[in-house]
């Protein structure tokens, strides 16, 4: 439906004047060098003159200058695509689904629109000419209409289904369960005890916390970690701290200070890695530390509805004590013949060892894939931390499976596995 939707807004672009898509396409070589600083500089302007769009933006991806970076590989590829949108349908997915998840009004367009243009201006000096400015502000427009229309039906589509609804709705903690030393799940039921909307296995929920002392409030996006169809909604959250970064605000305040009993607003069910259920191939989900959790939904979500298919999960921890939900994979594969589920600890303690709770020591590579899997004829599903998904996909592609079977999810902004080029966000 979305696609059909912005294949008929595309036809605007047709309308762009010559003359207009070759002064944009002029400017790609500049946004390759200064696209990061534009952004940055973007952000800085807008926020200083609408500061109110903290509340919607992550505080922490913009101290790490991850989210500028998103930013500046959406420009370039706009830029660079402008008379072949269909190259960039991914990216208007994935932005689409976030923008619905936290948010983001037609009247917002307006305001990023002026800013990124001022932006330019600021950083380019006397290079962005007024030819340069004009073609930007008229293909912006636009794109930004594309953008609203499609949002537009995500947001019908999150509102009208049965238990769905508008913008954020309290949810109750019923349930605090502690699966690791650093991943606790939080079981959330709806304040007003009615039906809760359903959602694709590997898709997210924004969480709105107003913590105590801070001036805005935040959001994060959580995978759900459950199948769905049921009277609750699961997230698996790691506490973020030390790492060479800042120590996650939301994840610690929902560790250490939320209790069962306490309230939290979500947006409805939103994001488009999701599992494939219209296909009998074998499914591959392998997952490292907290990458785990849309994983588990897929995971849960086929051995309930897809008993004939086969189905095999494989996950890496450091050890057993910063593994979670590993007893309910384990008794899934225990009570399922279809289902097969490996563990790879890096560093396994002696308890570990003890139990033999584990198949293999130190990192997941392709020559024990092969051993486990013996063909690649599936589809493969995975996340994780950025260098474990880069050796995934490295090992897939070595072992020549197409890239129409290898799907990935990233928790923030995300990157080009090949060359670590930011390209959008989550």
């Amino acid at each position: 439906m979305y696609l059909k939707y912005f294949f008929k807004k595309a036809r605007s672009f047709l309308m762009l004047k010559p003359k207009t898509i070759e002064t944009i396409k002029s400017t790609v070589p500049v946004l390759e060098v200064y696209g990061e600083a534009i952004t940055k500089r973007f952000y800085e302007m807008l926020f200083t003159n609408h500061p109110e769009l903290l509340n919607i933006f992550n505080h922490a991806n913009q101290k790490q200058g991850r989210q500028q970076g998103a930013l500046a590989n959406a420009v370039y590829a706009a830029a660079k695509h402008i008379d072949e949108l269909e190259k960039i349908i991914p990216v208007v997915k994935q932005i689409g689904h976030k923008h619905r998840s936290l948010g983001v009004k037609p009247e917002h367009y307006p305001i990023v629109g002026e800013h990124l243009l001022m932006a330019i201006k600021d950083v380019l000096g006397d290079a962005a000419t007024d030819e340069i400015i004009e073609a930007w502000g008229e293909a912006y427009g636009v794109i930004a209409e594309a953008f609203i229309g499609i949002e537009k039906e995500m947001y019908n589509e999150a509102e009208n289904q049965e238990g769905g609804w508008e913008g954020f709705r309290p949810f109750v903690i019923a349930k605090k369960v502690k699966e690791s030393s650093v991943i606790t799940s939080f079981y959330l039921k709806p304040e007003d005890g009615q039906v809760i909307s359903t959602f694709l296995p590997g898709q997210y929920v924004s969480v709105k916390v107003a913590i105590p002392g801070e001036e805005n409030t935040h959001i994060r996006q959580y995978s759900l970690s459950d199948a769905p169809g049921k009277d609750y909604y699961r997230i698996s959250v790691k506490r973020e701290e030390g790492n060479n970064k800042p120590d996650g605000k939301v994840s610690n305040y929902l560790h250490n200070n939320l209790k069962e009993g306490d309230k939290l607003e979500l947006s409805a069910p939103a994001g488009d890695f999701t599992l494939n259920m219209n296909t009998s191939l074998p499914a591959v989900f392998i997952s490292g530390g907290v990458g785990l959790t849309p994983m588990v939904s897929m995971l849960n979500t086929a051995a309930a509805v897809q008993p004939e298919r086969k189905v095999t999960f494989i996950h890496a921890a450091i050890n057993g004590e910063y593994h979670a939900l590993g007893e309910g994979v384990r008794k899934l594969a225990n009570e399922q013949e279809h289902v097969k589920a490996y563990f790879c600890y890096e560093k396994p303690t002696e308890q570990d060892r003890k139990e033999g709770q584990f198949d293999k020591e130190g990192y997941i590579d392709l020559a024990w894939l092969k051993e486990m899997l013996k063909t690649n004829e599936a589809d493969f599903y995975f996340c994780g931390p950025l260098p474990f998904m880069k050796a995934i996909r490295s090992a897939l592609l070595e072992w020549n499976v197409p890239q129409e079977r290898i799907h990935f999810e990233f928790f923030g902004p995300a990157v080009d596995l090949e060359n670590e080029e930011k390209v959008t966000t989550r």
